[in-house]
């Protein structure tokens, strides 16, 4: 299995930046991909951001141009970098591996960090 721990979150102003961190750890070699998703008040759970293990990204529409989702394999590490925030980027952020085993695949999720951009 895959453990995940998220960190990063916090308040911030409207235009700021942050950059969320996910360290992975137990089963590293069986990620084939690694996602961020957020959850906002009262709204279901949406995916942002997703790299792949050959580096191909894709991004939602409404944060394309603003986050980016750069990874640091030797840290097994994947980080969303999220610049000229808004108040709608407030959520709960989610990291995310994908992971097969053998012909089994699964998804393990972080605890979640929370972000609060404030205008």
């Amino acid at each position: 299995q895959v453990q995940l721990v998220e960190s990063g979150g916090g308040l911030v102003q409207s235009g700021e930046s942050l950059r969320l961190s996910c360290a992975a750890s137990g089963s590293i070699s069986s990620i084939y991909a690694m996602a961020w998703h957020r959850q906002a008040p009262e709204k279901h759970r949406e995916p942002v951001a997703r790299i792949t293990s050959d580096n191909n990204t894709n991004y939602s529409d409404s944060v394309k141009g603003r986050f980016t989702i750069p990874r640091d394999s030797a840290k097994n590490t994947v980080y969303l970098q999220m610049n000229s925030l808004k108040s709608d980027d407030t959520a709960v952020y989610y990291c995310s591996a994908e992971a097969r085993n053998g012909t089994y695949y699964y998804i393990s999720w972080g605890q979640g960090t929370r972000i609060t951009v404030s205008s």
